[in-house]
């Protein structure tokens, strides 16, 4: 299968790569060729869409770009950026999708679990009705623009990722450094919802999704059992033997993040109903086993 691949050169991108590229061609679209060349040398690059009036000759495109949404403050100009990178890439795939005579089979396009906005800790299916805020807002008409892609002949898949877990980046990168110093914690009240999924799961579900015929429709990328901010803080002490107990002030975070501070101080329990049901199985379901994995 010949695979348009977008984000090739992110966490997520470079580890899924180097679970397709022995059996799947490979093309990713990169801003930095020379770049990805660097990080991804064995598979083939290009560095714009606007060349190609269509997708044939490519059975499947899986759209992973987007500015990170975490780290900074959404001033004006940041809020532009993270929906535009997002919002104009995927248009532009689903019209070269419709624009195509032999379209790819499938377009596997990620959303977030941001779609549903701030929940309490009722389990959030794919069904649940989401709370309107500014990443619902973003991640809403991201999907939407996907969507336009489906048809006869080709399947969007939309897969809304959790706080994906792996070795070398992502959010565990980020909070390591304090945790191994034993100055990790919850953050404010901790009962906020951490919905997680390991990346060995993330690229097995962005697998069953690409090669399971029937697959269609939103799926909600995370594991099956959510956790709390205080229990992942103190399960991700435990496993590093640390200490996890100085909190995270929510004031302080909203101080220097600004509306950002939500994605950490808020959250929601997401669970993956539609996958479970389809028979995708989880090789890491509780955080504890997950964490060990990782970290051993």
């Amino acid at each position: 299968m010949k695979i348009l691949l977008t984000g090739g050169t992110g966490f997520i991108g470079q580890a899924l790569i180097k679970l397709l590229s022995p059996s799947h061609e490979i093309v990713v679209l990169t801003r930095n060729v020379n770049n990805a060349r660097r990080v991804i040398p064995s598979v083939a690059c290009i560095e714009t869409l606007d060349n190609l009036d269509n997708l044939d000759g490519f059975q499947a495109v899986i759209n992973l770009a987007g500015e990170p949404i975490v780290g900074k403050r959404w001033s004006d100009a940041q809020k532009h950026r993270l929906c535009h990178s997002r919002w104009d890439l995927t248009a532009k795939l689903a019209g070269l999708i419709k624009a195509s005579q032999t379209p790819p089979q499938v377009f596997i396009s990620a959303s977030a679990i941001g779609f549903y906005g701030i929940h309490d800790t009722t389990p959030l299916t794919e069904t649940a009705k989401p709370n309107p805020d500014f990443a619902h807002d973003l991640c809403a008409k991201w999907e939407n623009l996907a969507l336009q892609a489906d048809g006869e002949q080709t399947r969007v898949c939309i897969a809304r990722i959790g706080i994906v877990l792996g070795a070398n980046g992502g959010a565990l990168a980020k909070m390591l450094p304090a945790f191994k110093l034993g100055l990790g914690g919850p953050i404010g009240h901790g009962e906020q919802g951490m919905s997680w999924i390991h990346l060995d799961d993330l690229l097995g579900l962005i697998r069953f999704m690409l090669e399971t015929e029937s697959a269609r429709g939103v799926y909600n990328a995370t594991a099956p059992v959510p956790v709390s901010n205080k229990t992942f803080t103190q399960t991700l002490g435990k496993v590093l033997h640390r200490p996890a107990f100085l909190p995270a002030p929510a004031f302080a975070l909203k101080c220097i993040l600004g509306e950002s501070a939500m994605l950490l101080t808020e959250g929601q329990y997401v669970v993956p109903s539609k996958a479970t049901i389809e028979g995708f199985e989880f090789e890491f379901s509780q955080l504890e086993p997950a964490l060990e994995d990782i970290l051993a």
